[in-house]
């Protein structure tokens, strides 16, 4: 695909998204990170697998932002995870600054991009990204709920034995542990969950997927999720550039869609070329929309936290 596509961050998640869009076809990915030779280094080798696949497509790395010119979409993943000893309002301003920085560095070299935002906390993350582009906030969204959503759909496939071909689960929210699983638009085999599963059966998968990435980091001890959360980084790259308008949780900014205005949140959103093309709302339970709304109160909260550290 004609497209060029620029990941900031050459961490585990930002290199797995390269070399991932690397291997999709598309004609250019830029692979940036501040550390000296980091991204130089992953992209030579990504490249390198080219000749192995068959791939004449290109991508290069460097710590110049130089190289992301006329990106068509920009994926940022920079950001430092929380370490010990260190306060969440510690990593709310670290991250804060580091996504400020790269959302301009990358919109001075490609003003017409669309930006994909991956950094942790997510919806705050957007949020900041939003108000330092210039951009309207069709153009600047989040990768959250398809990864939650993935997470949801694998869990009930492992409880249920049945294909994830056969479940379609959908997940909005903030991204963590308010996060809200929809039970009644969510299917298996064409039924709704809340019809399908027992309830106590159910509420364990719901909560599994709630801490479904603090599952991962407590295997991994040193590190956190990075395969499917390119894979989903991917899935909405190829929506917006393909054109396909494919619904979609993404973090995007809400005017009164679910109640909620004036925050960037997880809901079902058309993706295409012009970004969120469409924002979709579903019916929801009196008690989806209770559990929607603590959510909202939650990601709220993390953003007057950044605000007050601005």
């Amino acid at each position: 695909m004609n497209k060029k596509i620029s990941v900031i961050g050459a961490g585990n998640v930002g290199a797995t998204t390269a070399q991932r869009l690397f291997e999709k076809s598309y004609s250019e990915v830029a692979l940036i990170d501040i550390a000296e030779g980091l991204a130089e280094g992953k992209a030579l080798d990504i490249l390198q697998s080219g000749p192995v696949l068959g791939l004449d497509n290109y991508i290069s790395g460097s710590t110049d932002y130089k190289i992301t010119k006329n990106s068509d979409v920009i994926v940022i993943t920079s950001g430092i995870a929380r370490k010990p000893g260190m306060s969440r309002d510690d990593l709310l301003k670290i991250n804060m600054n580091i996504v400020s920085e790269v959302t301009q560095k990358s919109l001075d070299q490609s003003p017409d991009a669309l930006v994909i935002v991956v950094t942790n906390p997510l919806d705050a993350m957007a949020m900041q990204a939003f108000k330092v582009s210039g951009k309207k906030s069709n153009k600047i969204f989040g990768m959250a709920g398809v990864l939650d959503s993935a997470r949801f759909t694998t869990f009930i496939s492992q409880s249920e034995n049945t294909s994830v071909n056969s479940i379609s689960s959908n997940v909005l929210g903030g991204h963590g542990d308010t996060m809200v699983p929809l039970l009644n638009n969510s299917f298996i085999g064409g039924k709704s969950l809340a019809k399908s599963i027992e309830p106590s059966k159910l509420n364990k998968l719901v909560e599994r997927t709630q801490n479904g990435g603090a599952e991962i980091v407590n295997y991994l001890k040193t590190g956190s999720a990075f395969y499917a959360p390119s894979d989903s980084i991917v899935q909405m790259v190829d929506s917006v550039c393909a054109d396909t308008k494919t619904v979609l949780p993404t973090t995007a900014y809400l005017q009164g869609e679910y109640g909620i205005n004036d925050l960037y949140f997880g809901v079902p959103a058309k993706l295409g070329k012009n970004g969120i093309e469409e924002i979709i709302e579903y019916e929801l339970s009196d008690s989806e929309q209770t559990d929607l709304n603590k959510s909202a109160d939650a990601v709220r909260e993390t953003v007057k936290a950044m605000e007050n550290l601005s």
